[in-house]
């Protein structure tokens, strides 16, 4: 039998290597950071164009490379970032696996030009698939600019797996965020399709979380620092009223390098025990200082796995350092009546004479003359008096009897005719027997015995239906704003929103860009009255990025959920009769009013038969 086994040429083995290390636009454009700021660069630009799968280009003003090292970057496992195997437990770079450029390399056309600071020349290197097209030197700027187009080109099923626009580009920022927050002292810009997402300048942590999330979160954010043997924590965690409803902006970094650790994020979350509602997450941004040689972070291709051999100890004092910085900047301050300033009173001398205050003569009439006054005063301080008494009421209540008069208006009904009119035209409703049970459930009876409804998943029902139908049909009422109001977002959130922006035109929203960061609400759906357009938004935002993974070939439906999640009221409302009887009408007028659009029961109902066998003796 011949030998079958073989090496594989280095293109395929690159190949397969860039199925782990580049998964995505979003892989190369983590690589291509991390691999600029290991070149010690203290400005970043990032240029995007079609999410990353027509160019991604990286420029920086590291330390650049020489002819040879631009050529030996493209090849497998090599690197400058180590040199033995037992530099694996001392590392302080991002890469150090010399996989990154071979396997984007292997899948893409890759434009290198770089110059080291101390050269007038650079070089210039063209690559396809793993074969070199070009080397040359040219003039350019010191430090590196990479440009990787066509990503892809060469592995059409790949391409053909990458997901739309939308939702590669917000991996891409994703991971832009990432690398931004762990290095505050480098300014970083990104640039999509041309238009400008980010433009941060090097500034201290909690102004880069500003200026990457918004202004809002300025006031959201509570200080943590700790400092033992064995880990140096600090950072900022989200106030308890902020927590929401799927996992946002909760980073974690070990030595400047993110990471995902279910074991540290329960410790944090165990944190907010009794101060967030049942299934809420909080916000964080909490940077670990640990030695290098305590943790292991070649356990993935993509390294953000991260192996501890103190992970107890820094459970605990993640745990316990949140807990404490919660209890001393946010939650309520305790009133010291004894400390208190407002009560800090001095006490009056004791030999000080408190004289009584002046009273004023209310009988003086400047027009009168010196031999009248005497004669007038006690007439005019009588009739002041008898006045007085006859036009100032004694109470509240006489103020509007003295109103009633004056204004000498009569009502349209007396309170007999109005309820008599009442009782007339709402006789139909009172004939339905209705009523809500701790604020969750309307309880009503039919033919067959009794119903009780869910009142908030009847309306979730209700509201998925009516939206399906604007997705479906010619759009939704809208309610346009009297004032239009400005949104701050982050840039992800912005980039979703534009996505989205002709299917919540349907729904009944009307949004315009207004700047990085931001949006304009000029019109919203006729069932938001009332609410929050701010909380509307991100609540909606959060739920439709929470069905990625169940609705993500399913855009109408899973548009049409999410909106009827954040509109749907919430549990506890108190609802009045006709509120009740318009709820279910509306459910019952539903195609599918027993479940839920995720299949969970609106309705139970309790028959006659059902009830007798519970009385039976």
């Amino acid at each position: 039998m011949p030998d079958i086994i073989q090496l594989l040429p280095d293109a395929v083995a690159n190949q397969i290597a860039a199925g782990e290390v580049v998964q995505r636009p979003a892989s190369a454009v983590k690589e291509m950071l991390e691999n600029a700021i290991d070149a010690g660069a203290t400005e970043i630009k990032l240029i995007v164009k079609d999410a990353g799968k027509t160019l991604i280009q990286v420029i920086d003003n590291g330390c650049g490379m020489s002819e040879t090292d631009a050529r030996m970057c493209f090849e497998r496992h090599a690197t400058s970032k180590i040199r033995q195997a037992d530099e694996l437990f001392r590392i302080r770079t991002k890469g150090f696996r010399g996989e990154a450029m071979a396997s984007i390399a292997a899948i893409a056309h890759v434009d290198l030009k770089t110059r080291l600071r101390e050269n007038e020349v650079g070089t210039h290197i063209s690559i396809a698939g793993s074969e070199i097209e070009n080397q040359v030197p040219c003039g350019t700027s010191a430090g590196t600019s990479i440009a990787v187009k066509n990503l892809f080109f060469n592995t059409p099923a790949r391409r053909n797996f990458l997901k739309s626009d939308s939702v590669e580009m917000r991996h891409i920022v994703e991971e832009f965020e990432r690398v931004a927050l762990a290095h505050p002292e480098i300014s970083f810009s990104a640039t999509h399709n041309n238009s400008e997402l980010f433009n941060v300048k090097a500034s201290p942590m909690r102004q880069r979380i500003v200026n990457l999330f918004g202004p809002k979160y300025n006031e959201r954010l509570v200080p943590v620092k700790e400092e033992t043997a064995i880990v140096k924590l600090e950072g900022f965690v989200g106030k308890p009223e902020y927590a929401k409803k799927t996992r946002g902006e909760q980073y974690l970094f070990v030595n400047n390098r993110f990471i995902k650790s279910t074991y540290l994020n329960h410790a944090i979350a165990s944190a907010y025990d009794e101060l967030i509602s049942k299934g809420s997450h909080p916000t964080y941004f909490l940077y670990l200082q640990v030695d290098p040689s305590t943790i292991d972070v070649n356990i993935h291709p993509t390294k953000t796995e991260v192996k501890f051999s103190e992970e107890r100890s820094i459970y605990a004092i993640i745990h316990s350092a949140v807990r404490n910085s919660l209890g001393k900047y946010n939650i309520a301050p305790s009133l010291d009546f004894e400390q208190e300033d407002v009560f800090n009173v001095a006490p009056m001398p004791s030999n000080v004479e408190i004289a009584p205050p002046e009273t004023k003569d209310f009988s003086f009439n400047p027009f009168e003359t010196e031999g009248t006054r005497s004669a007038a005063s006690s007439s005019f301080q009588s009739g002041r008096a008898q006045s007085h008494r006859s036009a100032s009421p004694n109470g509240w209540e006489d103020l509007y009897k003295v109103a009633a008069k004056d204004e000498k208006q009569e009502a349209l009904f007396d309170r007999e005719e109005e309820e008599m009119f009442a009782t007339s035209a709402y006789q139909e409703t009172t004939q339905r027997p209705v009523f809500q049970l701790l604020q969750k459930y309307i309880c009503t009876t039919i033919k067959s015995g009794m119903i009780i409804i869910d009142q908030q998943r009847a309306h979730e029902r209700v509201l998925y239906e009516k939206a399906l139908e604007a997705l479906n049909n010619q759009g939704a009422h809208s309610q346009q704003e009297l004032f239009p109001q400005t949104i701050e977002l982050s840039a992800g959130d912005c980039a979703l929103l534009e996505d989205l922006k002709e299917e919540l035109y349907l729904l009944g929203f009307t949004i315009d860009q207004f700047g990085q960061g931001s949006i304009v609400v000029n019109g919203s759906p006729a069932e938001a009255a009332g609410q929050s357009l701010q909380a509307l938004i991100e609540t909606f935002l959060e739920q439709y990025k929470n069905s990625a993974g169940e609705l993500e070939n399913q855009p109408r439906e899973r548009l049409a959920r999410s909106m009827a999640r954040s509109l749907r009221i919430k549990s506890g409302k108190t609802l009045d009769k006709s509120e009740m009887l318009h709820l279910i009408d509306q459910l019952f007028a539903c195609a599918q009013p027993s479940n839920t659009p995720s299949g969970k029961p609106i309705i139970l109902s309790f028959n006659e038969e059902f009830l007798l066998q519970k009385f039976k003796a």
